[in-house]
């Protein structure tokens, strides 16, 4: 079980749960219920499993030759593919059945965040905009929570600032996590903006997709929200994008345990709001 566990990480659920969760409370012009709430929770989980498990296989030749990665379970073979594919046939399952219980209409659009699960580990072997993929596939979250509640495209609008929020936020958290791999993908011929850039860049870079991120944020309190308590939690998140960029050396702060506040934050910002 713990090797599953790692290989999976499901703890980077916690970056992801929380924006869900606010999609969710966005749309809700009235307490969703109890089942809707699990429905959603094990959808996500599920499209966890799914993305994570397709960019364990899809790299797990280059994971082999690097050194920050050559100990996860499939390159040191602590884990085989065939055990793998079976993870990722349950967390498709998952998903899959979650989206079809909520509603004809997830189930219907299921598909499109597995498209971006899919192409999103190819895409740093081509173009150093790869960064965007992390940032659209976490950007499904929040229009996926909403659309699990209105079952339908008619306040679309209204759904598109907590999305749009995500891709600037997650490409930007995705770029300081490269810095790890910076000298490598240089070798490698990998693209990503540390190796294209160099470092320096590509921090000013995330610096600016994450101010763009609090504008964002701005706005969704000004449009959708339209309470003065949300005002603090909105502070605290411009502070708290901030604080990541300015503890971007300490990967392990900046992408795990501040990110983790920021989802947290936007969450209990949208339940005192609404």
């Amino acid at each position: 079980m713990k090797k599953y566990l790692s290989f999976i990480k499901i703890e980077h659920t916690l970056f992801s749960l929380p924006m869900i969760y606010s999609g969710v409370f966005l749309a809700s012009k009235e307490r969703p219920t109890t089942l809707l709430l699990i429905l959603v929770l094990i959808a996500a989980v599920g499209a966890r499993l799914v993305a994570m498990t397709l960019n364990r296989i899809i790299d797990r030749s280059i994971d082999r030759h690097n050194p920050r990665t050559i100990n996860r379970e499939l390159p040191s073979g602590k884990m085989n593919l065939k055990e793998s594919y079976g993870v990722l046939i349950l967390g498709l399952a998952l998903y899959l059945i979650s989206a079809k219980l909520i509603s004809d209409f997830c189930f219907y659009l299921s598909p499109i965040p597995l498209i971006v699960f899919v192409i999103y580990p190819y895409l740093k072997r081509f173009t150093p905009l790869a960064h965007f993929g992390v940032g659209m596939g976490l950007a499904m979250g929040p229009l996926g929570g909403f659309f699990a509640v209105t079952g339908s495209i008619d306040r679309f609008g209204e759904a598109l600032l907590l999305p749009l929020f995500n891709l600037f936020w997650a490409t930007g958290f995705d770029i300081i996590y490269s810095t790890l791999d910076e000298e490598f993908d240089k070798k490698a011929g990998l693209f990503s903006f540390p190796s294209r850039f160099g470092k320096i860049r590509a921090l000013q870079i995330s610096g600016l997709l994450h101010i763009l991120a609090f504008v964002v944020l701005v706005a969704l309190v000004l449009i959708s929200l339209k309470a003065l308590i949300a005002v603090p939690f909105l502070l605290l998140s411009g502070f708290l994008l901030w604080l990541e960029q300015h503890k971007a050396e300490d990967v392990e702060l900046a992408f795990f345990k501040i990110n983790i506040i920021v989802g947290f934050s936007i969450l209990i910002m949208i339940l005192v709001s609404i």
